[in-house]
């Protein structure tokens, strides 16, 4: 029977800092990078072999600038990677020398542990044990004899100990020993599972920096369907079953909480990119083929060990820079709508401009979870104060933006649709000057005093929906913005207020200088 751990997922909110961590300073080849098969829109990265083995992989959902979970019962808590015994001393010696946090080493089972933590803060075990690796990966800086080998395991919290290792036995596991409140189950590949107990112990919550799930190891998907009968029969928790193209895999929730897949070997990462190319192209899952550009340009991008990498600075907005393969060194910032984020407007303007550098802001106010760029008060009312308080801050970003990121004010365009066109429209006249030419998608005055500015170095389309209920509210911004002087057109499409294929070719003709319609 096939067994052991096909690989642990977790979740990240930085992508560079987490390239920089697991392929840059633990060694482990990116075998796989994809658009998620549950929202197509988030990244997912997978870490392993030089083949990306089972037994080998750690993946991560990548949740850019995404809220902190928290670590509890019903989780993974700790991640285990076995590396040579001899080579403790090296990565103590790597950790002190590269600034990453590190406890230990310590005996545990038997065994020397270095505990050391990722950027997201979770806990990554280097244990010293003899385990063969699959298929060896040689990284730069680490010789093949301190080379990370294959998982070594995962620790889990459970307010029921004795049930979540009954079930994980399920697996191909056996109780191997126990200690400190800790069971430890083997299985026949050699890896562990530490099922910790954790009563009186808080919840994990979702969210960065800690695991989704492990998964076990299915031969195929006969093994699958197999399991998923036991399952039902069992009457566990719901099973889900999916195809990920690179495996089969069936989700189900322990009696502790924790979720675990079962996941078939094959047929592996090899199937769409050939060895020496694993991990080097964005892939797109096949039931989302047909938007595959507009994904690609939304995902975060990064850069591996010793390429050139993307800069990102701490400003007083969470962004994103998505930098296209041939940059004419134009840009377009971009701010959502309510309840969007800072990749939403980044396909269209892709669309529009497929050249330029796409700067994607996100609201720092929130209405029911949702982002937005200021408070609202009730149906047409808006918080006046907010408003001024946010553009000064928005003000204060753009500055530093324009020297961070090197922007040519003459070569800018800012680009808002619905709240996020209020807001511009909005900061355009509370800060005369900031912004040369904009473009305000669905847009009204939300300023309930106009202030003195002078707009006359400004160039504005407005794009309003001809069944828009707010269209009229677009005339008269129009008229407002004519007054203090700026240069605005204002086009009428056929659309409500949603978003329309004719946005993208209504913005692309008046940056080129085409009148708009």
């Amino acid at each position: 029977m096939t067994s052991g751990i096909h690989h642990l997922t977790l979740i990240t909110r930085d992508v560079q800092a987490n390239i920089d961590f697991y392929a840059g300073f633990l060694g482990l080849r990116l075998v796989k990078q994809t658009g998620g098969y549950e929202d197509a829109e988030q990244l997912h990265l997978f870490y392993g072999d030089r083949l990306g083995t089972p037994g080998s992989l750690i993946t991560f959902l990548v949740w850019q600038d995404g809220s902190a979970g928290r670590v509890g019962h019903g989780q993974v808590s700790e991640i285990a990677l076995a590396v040579p015994p001899a080579s403790i001393g090296f990565w103590l010696t790597r950790a002190l020398t590269r600034q990453v946090p590190a406890a230990g080493p310590r005996q545990e089972f038997g065994e020397p542990v270095l505990r050391l933590r990722d950027p997201d803060g979770v806990v990554v075990k280097l244990v010293g044990v003899e385990m063969p690796a699959a298929s060896p990966w040689q990284s730069p800086g680490i010789e093949p004899g301190d080379a990370i080998l294959r998982l070594r395991g995962a620790t889990i919290l459970s307010e029921t100990p004795e049930e979540t290792a009954h079930f994980v036995g399920r697996f191909g596991y056996e109780a191997a020993a126990k200690a400190d409140g800790v069971q430890r189950l083997v299985s026949g590949s050699g890896d562990v599972i530490d099922v910790q107990e954790a009563a009186g112990f808080w919840p994990g919550a979702p969210g960065t920096g800690v695991a989704d799930h492990v998964a076990f190891r299915a031969e195929d998907v006969a093994a699958v369907t197999a399991a998923e009968a036991s399952l039902a029969r069992l009457n566990s928790s719901i099973t889900n079953r999916h195809d990920r193209k690179y495996f089969t895999s069936l989700y189900v929730r322990e009696p502790g909480g924790t979720l675990i897949e079962l996941a078939t070997d094959g047929p592996g990462f090899t199937v769409d990119e050939a060895e020496p190319e694993l991990g080097k192209t964005l892939m797109v899952p096949p039931s989302d083929a047909e938007r595959a550009e507009a994904i690609r340009v939304m995902l975060p991008q990064f850069a591996l060990p010793g390429e050139p990498r993307p800069t990102y600075r701490d400003l007083p907005f969470v962004h994103r820079f998505h930098v296209p393969e041939q940059d004419d060194g134009s840009t377009i910032v971009l701010l959502h709508g309510t309840g969007g984020n800072e990749a939403d407007l980044m396909p269209l303007a892709r669309r529009a401009a497929p050249r330029a550098g796409l700067l994607g802001l996100r609201g720092r106010s929130t209405e029911e979870g949702m982002a937005r760029w200021f408070r609202r008060l009730g149906e047409g009312r808006f918080d006046q104060a907010d408003i001024r308080t946010e553009a000064e801050a928005f003000a204060a970003f753009v500055e530093e933006a324009v020297k961070a990121y090197g922007l040519n004010p003459d070569r800018t365009t800012w680009l808002g649709y619905s709240n996020g066109a209020n807001f511009l429209a909005a900061a355009m006249r509370l800060h005369p000057g900031l912004i040369r030419k904009a473009v305000l998608l669905r847009a009204i005055d939300v300023l309930e005093e106009q202030p003195q500015a002078d707009l006359s170095d400004s160039a504005t389309l407005i794009v309003a929906g001809a069944s828009d209920p707010y269209a009229p509210g677009a005339a008269a911004l129009a008229e407002r913005l004519r007054k203090a002087g700026g240069h605005v057109e204002l086009a009428r499409i056929d659309a409500g207020h949603a978003l329309a294929d004719a946005d993208a070719g209504t913005i692309k003709a008046w940056l080129t200088g085409a009148p708009a319609k």
